[in-house]
């Protein structure tokens, strides 16, 4: 069944993990999907990995011009979704306040810059991407719960503001996503084996279960507003 058949979809973070995964859902039903991002060559081999109704489009959500021109060339879109971050972590005496204000510029203002540009059709929906740290704390990555919730309450607004234009966020939790990958192979399984251990789940998500949440939500006309935890009961353990 393709759902997002003739839909005009963008990704912005669509060369790697979620948002890679998202782009590939969305295309798999139908829709034409741009994936957005600042490095050319993940895009490139990215869009090799989803395959057909996939072009892409290099932009930095640093750059206020650069977002502002693309929506301008762009047109609008059916369904937007914004994964793109840089976030340093640390605990608070630790980071330096110039990564906190990467973080910060990269997760927040990223998403703000493409919330406020973006041209939108009849129907359409705008997705956020934050995190379960929003409700579940922690001591180390104090800054990064700030900026999923800060997130989170933009998204809530935003409905408001750009009814009917519906805008929602996904929360994931501890997701095996390439983010991991500087990690030695040995510490990574440690790592997820000790994560799955203490979820509910019993398991470490996948790009693909947040992707079929955000699809949920576009698909869904009565979905605005909304946080969907997709934590593995991360936020209840």
């Amino acid at each position: 069944m393709n759902t997002f058949e003739g839909k005009k979809v963008l990704v912005v973070g669509g060369s790697s993990g979620i948002g890679e995964a998202t782009a590939k859902a969305f295309a798999s039903q139908g829709a034409a999907v741009t994936i957005a991002s600042r490095n050319e060559a993940k895009l490139k081999a990215a869009a090799a990995q989803i395959g057909a109704n996939v072009r892409t489009a290099v932009l930095d959500t640093a750059d206020e011009r650069a977002v502002e021109a693309f929506f301008e060339s762009e047109g609008a879109y059916d369904h937007i979704v914004i994964s793109a971050a840089q976030t340093p972590t640390g605990a608070i005496r630790q980071l330096s306040l110039d990564d906190a204000r990467v973080a910060m510029e990269s997760k927040f203002w990223g998403a703000y810059r493409v919330a406020r540009a973006a041209k939108f059709n009849a129907g359409a929906s705008l997705t956020f991407v934050s995190g379960f740290l929003s409700v579940r704390p922690s001591k180390s990555s104090v800054l990064q719960g700030a900026i999923n919730a800060a997130v989170e309450a933009l998204a809530r607004g935003l409905a408001l503001e750009l009814s009917p234009v519906r805008v929602n966020t996904v929360s994931p939790g501890l997701i095996a996503t390439p983010l991991w990958s500087r990690l030695s192979d040995d510490a990574r399984n440690n790592l997820f084996e000790g994560a799955a251990a203490k979820l509910p789940a019993q398991r470490v998500g996948q790009p693909e279960d947040v992707a079929n949440a955000v699809v949920y939500l576009a698909s869904t006309p009565f979905a605005t507003g909304s946080t969907v935890l997709v934590d593995g009961g991360g936020a209840i353990a």
